[in-house]
C-alpha cells in the first residue's frame, strides 16, 4: 500500500496544486481519482469538515487545504527544491498574494463561466484588472528572474499559476483575451515558462479539454451533482 495518496479530480486547479508541489519535490504518490457525481467514502471520512478535494493522505494521516497541503510537502520534504522563500518577508508576501488570488481573483474566473451580458462584462474587467495588479507583483517579486519564486517555480507560482488552464479555457468560452501579451508582459511569459516546467506539463489540463469538460458539466451540470458543486464553489 503506498504510503502517500492524493484524493482528487484531473479538472481541479486546487488538486493541480497539490500535484505541481509533488512533482518539484521529485515524490511519488497514488492518485485516488474521485468519480463526478459523487464523492466517497474515503474523501467524506477524510475530509469530514469541508468534503472536498484536495486531500493527501501521509500514514494514514489526512491534511486538506490546498496551500496547507504545499506547505506541509515542502516543510516535510527538505531534499528537494524548496517551494516557499527563505527570507520571512518574501515569505510572508508570497502568503498575501496567495490569499489575494483564492479569496479574490480566482472566484471572478469561476464565474465568468455562467455569467452573462453586462455581468459578464463587468467579471472581465474585473479579471484583467487583478492580472495586471499581478502584473506588477510579478516584477516586484521575480528580481529579474522567471518566476515568482526567483529561479525556480516558488509558492506564488503554484497558487496562481494552477488557474492558467481554466483561464485559457475562459478566454476560449468567452471569446475573449484576457491574460494579453501587450498589458501584461512579464505575467504573460511567466505563464509560458509555467506551463512548460516538467512539473506541471503533464498535471494541468489544456484549455480544449477544460472548456469540452465546462461545456457538459458545468454549463449544464446534471441535478444534484455533489462533485461539480464543488468544482464551482471550491477555494481550498
Amino acid at each position: 500500500m503506498a504510503e502517500l495518496k492524493l484524493i482528487g479530480g484531473r479538472p481541479s486547479s486546487f488538486v493541480n496544486r497539490v500535484q505541481i508541489a509533488l512533482n518539484i519535490k521529485s515524490i511519488n504518490y497514488e492518485f485516488l481519482e474521485e468519480k463526478i457525481g459523487s464523492k466517497s467514502e474515503l474523501l467524506l471520512k477524510s475530509n469530514p469538515i469541508h468534503k472536498k478535494i484536495p486531500v493527501l493522505i501521509h500514514n494514514d494521516e489526512p491534511i486538506c487545504e490546498s496551500l496547507i497541503i504545499v506547505e506541509y510537502i515542502d516543510e516535510l520534504w527538505t531534499s528537494g527544491p524548496s517551494i516557499l522563500p527563505s527570507d520571512p518577508y518574501d515569505r510572508a508576501n508570497a502568503r498575501f498574494w496567495a490569499a489575494y488570488v483564492d479569496n479574490k481573483w480566482s472566484p471572478l474566473l469561476r464565474d465568468v463561466r455562467t455569467a452573462r451580458g453586462d455581468e459578464k462584462l463587468a467579471l472581465i474587467n474585473q479579471l484583467v484588472g487583478g492580472l495586471v495588479l499581478l502584473e506588477e507583483v510579478f516584477v516586484k517579486s521575480c528580481k529579474g528572474k522567471g518566476f515568482f519564486g526567483g529561479d525556480s517555480i516558488g509558492y506564488l507560482d503554484i497558487a496562481l499559476g494552477c488557474f492558467l488552464g481554466w483561464l485559457k479555457a475562459a478566454e476560449k468560452l468567452a471569446d475573449v483575451k484576457l491574460l494579453d501579451e501587450t498589458k501584461m508582459p512579464r505575467l504573460a511569459g511567466w505563464a509560458e515558462r509555467f506551463c512548460s516546467d516538467d512539473a506541471v506539463k503533464d498535471v494541468m489540463p489544456g484549455a480544449e479539454e477544460l472548456s469540452e469538460f465546462a461545456k457538459k458539466f458545468l454549463l449544464s451540470p446534471p441535478p444534484q451533482s455533489p462533485w461539480i458543486t464543488h468544482l464551482k464553489t471550491s477555494t481550498t
